[in-house]
């Protein structure tokens, strides 16, 4: 583990001086070692400290993924002396996705790192010189961003994995103008995937519940980054696993997997296996398993013998974790049937089958058929009830929210989802729509107005509390302007206003107030704001939705919307501040 104290800006400027921040970082984590450019006047040795900072886990997150309209902005900015202008900006979402209520916040931590290592390099620069677009800009621009770093800047935020709602901020940025410019579009594109993804799963989650599911996307995600992000967030949102190695080696997250049909399909005659034997716990030694099998196979049962032999090769190869996908030919004729004759054979070994896969067909109904075989083992030797009386039986196949509720509703024996195209590719809603607005300008508000009135932004700097009843359940999230008293549990009745329409408003006497905006960024990572590891962010997430808030928040059908008011004052800010800023029509 690693300590942290310092803070430091990276590239060809100075390091700051030191500010103690005293955190530890995942040794997991994938790491970069920054170092002081040798230069003339390089500090002492003492001062020269190599630091190692983590880095986005994308290494094409640098300055430079940003779109083109960003550079020109600033650079128009620059060219008027407003790129060091103060500036407060936003990053917030309109509408819950997926016809929900709720939102999981998530992203936060590539966002910081890409804080941490923000800088343009020589070679960036001479690329934007050679553009068309940049040509013709003036050296000093290109001198500007080759001098940039991020120690000008605080970023406020929710915490990582935080049920989140329209309008609150879910990332506040305060500093130069021209910086917040250029990092929006990289922030966004932080945001918005990890959260939509997060979301998804968390959804899934609640719909699978008491079943755990497990995220088998890799193949089908939207390339490597994709796939590593669905992992990552899948697990924040509440699954227990992925199929997807290179996350579990980088993240911590429990990897699963068995076999496909390609597995059994290479084999077509028991001769394959014929030989193979497997220590037998009883015995105390290795034992030709094939013929054990070969008891419990009636002479008048037809199964497929490319099947069985695949079942008992991989059952020598994983005897502590055989679990066969059993639809290759026929589930219930062959599949189950040969299953079921090695899983007794293990347990003559001493040793306990793990269960089936089952990835085509009528899942409610062949889980069913899967469990009354087991049971009918059980009863014809109830000697084998620890073997066989709680079989995993995990069903794959395009499994989405919907076939979830649906199956919700059927008997079944399912005891685990594997889920990955519908999950990954977040085939519901492919995107949430995250923005970023600018509130204020050396000092001022702004506001963004629009005659989709969603779209009209809320100015001015602000912060967000949660304010919770008598019960322990949050009533209400409140939007209060920066410089105004906190809400306080106990204190004097909070009035809660809708901020767009005048009649909505009522009182809220909270049991407790919990702020939503926390310091993460001070030219530095707070790194005491964020978890050791994505368990403890995904221990945050199932509390919140399986504990804080309401079933009627979080179900499938009608759930209910969950309030965001402003304060009084901010009501009247953001009123004042549309008249004074929206044209007034004269009529002749």
């Amino acid at each position: 583990m690693i300590n942290r104290r310092e803070k430091v800006i990276v590239g060809n400027t100075w390091f700051k001086q030191v500010l103690s921040r005293v955190s530890t970082v995942d040794s997991r984590q994938s790491t970069d070692i920054m170092m002081l450019s040798s230069q003339s006047d390089a500090p002492s040795s003492q001062q020269q400290l190599l630091l190692q900072l983590p880095k986005p886990s994308n290494n094409l997150v640098r300055a430079m993924l940003t779109d083109l309209y960003q550079l020109t902005m600033t650079y128009a900015h620059w060219k008027i002396g407003k790129h060091n202008d103060s500036a407060v900006i936003e990053l917030f979402f309109r509408k819950n996705p997926f016809k929900g209520q709720y939102t999981i916040f998530c992203g936060l931590d590539e966002c910081v790192k890409h804080l941490q290592s923000f800088q343009f390099t020589t070679e960036d620069v001479e690329y934007l010189k050679s553009t068309p677009s940049m040509a013709h800009c003036d050296e000093g621009y290109f001198e500007y961003l080759l001098s940039l770093d991020t120690s000008q800047l605080k970023v406020f935020a929710l915490s990582e994995g935080t049920v989140a709602f329209p309008k609150i901020p879910l990332i506040v940025l305060e500093g130069p103008l021209g910086l917040c410019q250029l990092l929006e579009t990289t922030l966004l594109n932080l945001v918005n995937f990890p959260s939509l993804l997060a979301t998804n799963a968390s959804r899934m989650v609640l719909r699978a519940h008491p079943a755990p599911c497990i995220e088998f996307g890799l193949r089908r995600a939207q390339g490597p980054d994709g796939a590593f992000s669905a992992s990552k967030y899948a697990y924040v949102g509440g699954f227990v696993g992925t199929s997807n190695v290179q996350a579990g080696k980088d993240l911590g997250i429990p990897i699963v997997g068995t076999h496909a049909h390609a597995y059994v399909q290479a084999f077509s005659s028991l001769d394959e296996v014929s030989d193979l034997t497997l220590f037998n716990n009883n015995t105390m030694q290795d034992e030709p398993f094939l013929q054990h099998v070969l008891k419990y196979r009636p002479e008048n049962r037809s199964t497929n013998d490319g099947e069985l032999a695949s079942f008992v090769a991989y059952a020598c190869a994983f005897p502590h974790n055989c679990l066969c996908l059993i639809d290759t030919y026929d589930t219930l004729e062959s599949g189950l049937q040969n299953f079921v004759f090695v899983a007794k054979a293990l347990d003559d070994f001493g040793y306990k089958p793990k269960g089936v896969r089952l990835d085509s067909g009528n899942l409610a109904f062949l889980s069913v058929r899967c469990k009354q075989a087991f049971d009918e083992v059980i009863a014809e030797q109830p000697s084998r009830r620890d073997a066989f009386s709680d079989l995993t039986i995990v069903v794959s196949n395009d499994i989405n929210e919907q076939a979830l509720v649906d199956l919700s509703k059927t008997r079944h024996e399912i005891t685990s989802y594997g889920i990955g195209t519908n999950l990954v590719t977040c085939q519901a809603q492919p995107a949430l729509g995250c923005v970023y607005k600018l509130v204020e300008w050396n000092g001022r508000p702004r506001i963004k107005l629009s005659q989709d009135l969603p779209k009209v932004t809320i100015p001015g700097r602000k912060r967000a509390y949660r304010l919770y009843g008598k019960d322990g359940r949050p009533l209400v999230d409140f939007l209060a302007l920066a410089d105004e008293q906190a809400p306080i549990a106990g204190g004097d009745p909070v009035v809660c206003r809708h901020p767009f329409q005048q009649q909505q408003r009522f009182k809220v006497q909270p049991s407790r107030v919990e702020s939503l905006h926390h310091l993460v960024f001070d030219g530095t990572a707070i790194l005491d704001r964020f978890p050791d590891d994505l368990s403890a962010t995904r221990t945050y997430v199932l509390t919140q939705l399986q504990n804080t808030f309401p079933d009627s928040l979080t179900r499938h059908q009608n759930p209910e919307e969950y309030g965001v008011m402003v304060s009084s004052q901010l009501y009247e800010f953001l009123h004042s501040t549309w008249e004074k800023e929206f044209p007034m029509k004269q009529l002749e």
